[in-house]
């Protein structure tokens, strides 16, 4: 089965066919780094770690891009997010996006997130944008008015067709002046004349100011990746107005597709609320890795298609944790029994058994990286392993052996929840983790011994109260997470 996706822009599901064979140029938009990130980016960013993850799992050459938005990006009141953080600081522009863009990829990093290869800034690119804006106007795409520049919806006749939002039918800007200065209510800012108290500014052709938000990617992407590039990825809550300007920018500047697939994430709601800081119910990342592990967080994310909605809640989050330790008690047991197995090839049924399952993951993911279904898999994998070690077979050196190898292959490289000692992993504490329950079934084993049978049965029914079963057999005693 070959790889499909869902593409945004046709609406149908299709075979990925990369434009160069082999190769993978795909562009994620990133954060605005003004503030702590939230659990709404682990959720994009965790769906499109999975998807290149995936992709290079298939042997493709991946150049994945993803941006760093630090100017441009306005409120409705048409102030800079990035200069009203530094007013309410105290700080400098500059000072706050170093601040921020550091402690997001600290937090990337701790949920396992691979880093992009390129992670450009806006405020890096301004000469880009500048020379963007200059053939906008040239091809009769944009116009200026009194310093500041704007792309015009009308010359650009697919205007909408990402987002299906009809020209006529969309929201006017909401501040009077921007209204009165644009020739219609739809056109966009693509360079804005700052004003006397604006920091961020930068000479142009125009005025003394700066580039709109939507301008950056366009931009960058085409600076790294190409005039028409594979895969263009995102949340959905910026399918409009910013990815629909992405593309009517992009292509009328160079006459030809901007991106051949686009790929957007569902969004994340809190309890079934969306989140807010008017409402006082965002979560930031450093707070929910406070309370679970990050394989917890990203099994609790993968456990949703990553194009759906998904909401975020204690029971949820907890439920996928609990998942997740059924997965890591029987790889943990399966590792144990590595030192003391005796020797011999891995056995005909459990080599069987891994290549159906891994044959079953491969297939799901293929099908528009169905994470859901491939964790899915790996939990029916779980069982199934654990069903050979309590019956005493498949328990070679060799079997063991490929059991842990599929683990980490499937679960580790691919999903990112098997810890494996990279960078934000966190498997030193999955080991200790294992390693105290090991150290209590020594101490129990010992117990029992010297027939101190309260001293056994209280660490038995310690250890089941949190959650971890004890059996006792005749080469020893095993333990798996319930």
């Amino acid at each position: 089965m070959s790889l499909k996706l869902y593409n945004v822009l046709t609406r149908k599901k299709e075979e990925f066919v990369p434009l160069t064979e082999g190769k993978v140029n795909m562009y994620v938009c990133g954060p605005t780094v003004y503030d702590y990130s939230h659990i709404g980016h682990a959720k994009t960013y965790i769906s499109f770690d999975v998807i290149s993850r995936y992709l290079r799992y298939s042997g493709y050459d991946v150049l994945y891009v993803q941006n760093i938005t630090d100017v441009g990006h306005m409120l409705d009141t048409g102030e800079d997010r990035i200069l009203r953080k530094a007013r309410q600081t105290s700080s400098g522009p500059m000072q706050v996006v170093e601040t921020y863009m550091r402690d997001y990829f600290a937090d990337m990093d701790a949920l396992g997130v691979r880093r992009p290869d390129i992670s450009p800034r806006a405020s890096g690119h301004v000469p880009e944008q500048i020379g963007m804006v200059e053939t906008l106007i040239e091809k009769g795409h944009a116009y200026e008015v009194d310093g500041s520049v704007y792309f015009d919806v009308s010359s650009f006749p697919e205007y909408g067709k990402l987002s299906g939002r009809i020209v006529e039918e969309m929201e006017e800007g909401t501040r009077v002046a921007v209204r009165e200065e644009k020739r219609n209510p739809a056109d966009f800012a693509l360079w804005k004349r700052a004003d006397p108290e604006h920091i961020l500014r930068w000479d142009s052709p125009w005025s003394d100011g700066f580039p709109g938000w939507h301008v950056e990617c366009s931009a960058m992407a085409t600076k790294y990746l190409g005039e028409t590039f594979d895969i263009h990825g995102g949340g959905i809550d910026n399918i409009f107005p910013h990815n629909e300007c992405e593309i009517a920018q992009s292509e009328a500047a160079h006459g030809r597709a901007f991106a051949n697939y686009w790929l957007l994430g569902g969004t994340l709601t809190l309890d079934g609320v969306k989140m807010s800081k008017s409402l006082g119910n965002t979560m930031t990342i450093k707070d929910a890795l406070a309370r679970w592990r990050p394989e917890a967080i990203r099994s609790f994310i993968l456990s949703s298609h990553y194009s759906n909605p998904i909401d975020f809640s204690k029971t949820a989050v907890e439920a996928a944790a609990k998942g997740w330790k059924r997965i890591w008690s029987a790889l943990s047991l399966v590792r144990s029994q590595m030192g003391a197995a005796p020797a011999g090839e891995a056995s005909e049924e459990v080599t069987a058994l891994l290549a159906q399952a891994k044959a079953n993951f491969i297939a799901k993911m293929d099908d528009d990286f169905n994470a859901p279904a491939a964790l899915a898999v790996l939990q029916d994998l779980t069982k199934q392993v654990n069903k050979l070690l309590n019956e005493g077979s498949g328990q070679t050196i060799g079997s063991l052996t490929a059991v842990d190898a599929l683990f980490q292959e499937l679960g580790g490289d691919v999903l990112g929840i098997i810890p494996d000692g990279t960078a934000g992993s966190n498997s030193s504490g999955a080991d200790r983790e294992a390693g105290m329950i090991e150290l209590l079934i020594t101490l129990r084993a010992q117990a029992r011994a010297n027939k101190d049978w309260a001293t056994s049965d209280q660490i038995r029914d310690q250890l089941k109260g949190l959650g971890v079963s004890l059996e006792d057999r005749s080469d020893g005693t095993i333990w798996k997470v319930e």
